[in-house]
């Protein structure tokens, strides 16, 4: 009996020392496991990332809310960093690089630059910045009633605003824009907007502009840049293809008809958040009555015609109240929707 009790005993504590070590087995593994999903973490989340970029670690870097908080950096090395500064140098001088002076491979058609409109290279709040774009494109663009790329929408630029042709989209200069502004939009997460996109909100005054009263806004804030006979200052002398300090705000080398800044709303918010030189839309210089007034005599002079603009807003309740040329859903008359007033 006495056997058979020690070797019972013997038994339970062998039984109990393999349950001590399945449990200790337990946990190791477990650890185990939770280093590998580490492992794993650190590989995908930071040094995959870090290589593809060729950038610094970013996981701390918060994301811009702002344009006044908007951090611009240098270029990096690379590949990427090379199409990024080339992209910069097409925005701020594009009369060098693709306008109509040069001898070869032209398609703005002015001598004006993107950064004319696109304030300090497309980085000004409220001046129709590039910052963040490449996270909200494809977008639906009421003028072509679709879902446009941003290499669309970027044309649609050089056809209007610049007055020439499309790029081709798989070209090296629509590639290198495409690069400078995804290097600008790398903080802004996917499809978030920041504000200082696009322009600053005004109160319309409910009467149609003056063009008398905007040509005094002209005269007291304007010609000291723009010249008195609105057509800018040249940084040489035509022909050169250096362009413009001081673009012309109409004439033959401005913006022609079809383009943003010739309806009297958008160019008064543009003008209200950034003209005269040093004006923002915190500190601005301008009231809102008198962009109104100005930006009316600025579109009552003649500039290059757009061709087949009867086309633009195949939905036409889409057509904005200030665009200045017909068809129209409505029976207004075209020198309201040119002037306003746009209570209707």
């Amino acid at each position: 009996m006495k056997n058979a009790d020690t070797n019972g005993s013997g038994h339970q504590r062998t039984r109990q020392e393999i349950q001590k070590l399945l449990s200790y087995t337990k946990v190791l593994a477990a650890i185990i496991v939770l280093l590998l999903f580490s492992c794993v973490y650190i590989i995908n989340g930071k040094s995959v990332n870090k290589l593809a970029d060729g950038l610094s670690d970013e996981t701390n870097v918060p994301s811009i809310k702002n344009l006044a908080d908007f951090p611009i950096e240098p270029f990096p090395d690379g590949k990427e960093g090379e199409m990024a500064s080339y992209g910069h140098k097409l925005i701020t001088e594009t009369y060098k690089y693709l306008g109509p002076e040069i001898k070869e491979g032209m398609v703005a058609g002015n001598n004006l630059s993107c950064s004319s409109c696109h304030l300090n290279a497309g980085t000004k709040a409220y001046a129709a910045p590039y910052v963040g774009l490449s996270g909200i494109f494809p977008i639906y663009i009421g003028r072509e009633n679709k879902i446009e790329s941003l290499e669309e929408r970027i044309n649609g630029c050089f056809e209007r605003s610049m007055n020439g042709k499309a790029l081709p989209t798989d070209s090296k200069e629509m590639r290198a824009i495409i690069s400078y502004i995804k290097y600008l939009s790398k903080h802004i997460p996917i499809g978030e907007r920041i504000t200082g996109q696009g322009f600053v909100k005004i109160t319309v005054p409910e009467r149609a502009a003056n063009t008398k009263s905007g040509a005094a806004v002209f005269q007291q804030y304007c010609i000291s840049c723009h010249g008195e006979n609105g057509q800018g200052h040249r940084k040489g002398k035509a022909g050169d293809g250096n362009g413009y300090t001081y673009p012309p705000l109409w004439g033959s080398d401005s913006f022609n008809n079809g383009a943003g800044m010739a309806r009297l709303l958008t160019a008064a918010k543009f003008i209200k958040g950034n003209m005269p030189l040093g004006a923002t839309a915190e500190n601005p210089i301008l009231t809102d009555e008198e962009a109104y007034d100005v930006a009316a005599y600025i579109n009552s002079f003649d500039r290059p015609k757009k061709a087949n603009r009867e086309a633009d807003y195949p939905d036409l309740s889409k057509k904005p109240k200030d665009c200045p040329y017909p068809p129209y859903l409505d029976n207004i008359n075209i020198k309201q929707h040119t002037l306003g007033p746009f209570n209707f």
